[in-house]
């Protein structure tokens, strides 16, 4: 543990579950489309449905979508900052099942291109959050380190492909995860990186065959 963890995030208030993980899961996500949001969809899972509202939750989330940080003043002001910006927004319910985390929220995310994302996160206390799934499959991932997500059929080939191009790049492996739905389905890669990956290298798994999605979480800042 390290001292954010005990007393907490420099941030907006009242709560750090609540309201600095919800302003991290909105950017999360804003940097997982890779470019401007202008629709989402929010659903909201137990006690982000049941108190969210009196903690800031709904505005901290608005605010993470675009692109705010969690020490940010404007904040409390997001949706009017949301409307001025072009971010169609709606609220609503979900019950994500027992095994949810109480502060889980499911988004369904438009960017200005028109790519569809959905992801469902939760936050688990002191700021921080998990990445839980990504278009319906599971992820897992904190936001803490760049992160490759890779939607792939399940086909012999995909994960050494992907790992050398890391290491052609120079790129650490932190973790790696491999999900997939079934046997021949589809699957999917979720891997943190101690250094950035060239964007050029997410192009090039992009065009391979057999390869169905990249999805990039990157800790730079947007340009």
């Amino acid at each position: 543990m390290n001292i954010f963890d005990i007393i907490g995030p420099v941030m907006v208030g009242p709560s750090s579950s609540h309201t600095a993980g919800a302003v991290k899961i909105g950017n999360v996500c804003r940097k997982l489309t890779g470019e401007k949001i202008t629709d989402a969809e929010i659903l909201l899972h137990g006690s982000f449905l049941a108190t969210g509202r009196g903690h800031g939750t709904d505005k901290a989330l608005v605010a993470g979508l675009m692109g705010f940080a969690v020490d940010d003043s404007r904040i409390p002001d997001s949706f009017r900052i949301a409307e001025e910006e072009g971010l169609r927004y709606r609220f609503g319910a979900i019950d994500l099942g027992e095994d949810a985390h109480p502060n889980s929220v499911r988004m369904n995310l438009t960017s200005e291109s028109g790519r569809k994302l959905e992801v469902q996160a939760s936050s688990i206390g002191g700021g921080r959050i998990m990445i839980n799934r990504i278009d319906g499959l599971e992820a897992n991932f904190s936001g803490d380190l760049p992160t490759l997500i890779v939607h792939n059929l399940d086909q012999p080939g995909h994960v050494a492909e992907v790992t050398s191009m890391l290491e052609h790049k120079s790129v650490n492996i932190a973790t790696m995860q491999l999900y997939r739905s079934g046997r021949g389905g589809h699957a999917v890669m979720v891997i943190e990186c101690d250094q950035e990956i060239p964007r050029e290298s997410l192009k090039w798994l992009e065009h391979l065959e057999g390869i169905e999605k990249v999805t990039y979480y990157s800790l730079q800042e947007e340009t």
